[in-house]
């Protein structure tokens, strides 16, 4: 789904948006992540990808998508949800098929973490699937600890789980800014925002996520 042969953070200029989920800039990486995991876990993935509610991308609920541009175009994007009260869980780490061993997805992760820092955010987690290995090569080069037997058959473990604590820097980045982490305090957008703690037992993608 990425890469990580080149060097990371391409050298073009780059514009960085953060959109809702509905924007229809979105639609190609929706549409490619899900080609990409019916491809790899033969299945239909488009349930996958509709898992989580739009608004829990949205800094109302502690979440954020964002899409790098090029020339106004998007090439790469991400997103990441509320997992718990000091934990920001990514998502849908996507790079265009014209656009890959660029760096991008790289900067992708590197401006979640920055704005997940910035909103309160101590950790990172994610998870990604056993058949997606550019996944885990970026995650691991991304300074990611995984939370698994590296030497294991990634299909015996089913999805690869990650996390990273966020630099004290990241996090003072906020200084000045209302906690935006915490969900709004309606029993609606509680239960919406409550974070799913269970992995799945079969093989499936994360978002890299990629989140997960």
């Amino acid at each position: 789904m990425t890469s990580v042969t080149q060097p990371p953070f391409a050298k073009a200029h780059l514009d960085v948006i953060h959109v809702p989920v509905s924007d229809p800039r979105v639609r190609p990486l929706l549409r490619e992540l899900g080609q990409e995991y019916s491809a790899r876990y033969g299945k239909d993935a488009h349930a996958e990808i509709a898992r989580y509610p739009d608004e829990e991308f949205t800094p109302p609920y502690g979440g954020l998508l964002l899409l790098l541009l090029e020339h106004g175009e998007p090439v790469a994007g991400g997103a990441f949800r509320r997992y718990d009260a000091t934990t920001a869980e990514l998502k849908r780490i996507w790079t265009h098929s014209a656009h890959r061993r660029r760096g991008l997805a790289r900067r992708v992760v590197a401006e979640l973490e920055r704005e997940a820092g910035a909103r309160g955010y101590r950790r990172i987690h994610l998870t990604t699937g056993p058949r997606q290995p550019e996944a885990r090569g970026l995650y691991l080069a991304a300074g990611y600890t995984p939370l698994f037997d590296t030497e294991a058959d990634p299909e015996t473990v089913g999805p690869l789980p990650f996390e990273k604590q966020l630099p004290a820097e990241a996090r003072a980045a906020r200084t000045g800014r209302r906690p935006t982490c915490e969900p709004p305090s309606s029993t609606t957008a509680s239960t919406s925002a409550a974070p799913s703690r269970r992995a799945p037992r079969s093989p499936r993608p994360s978002g890299p996520s990629s989140t997960s």
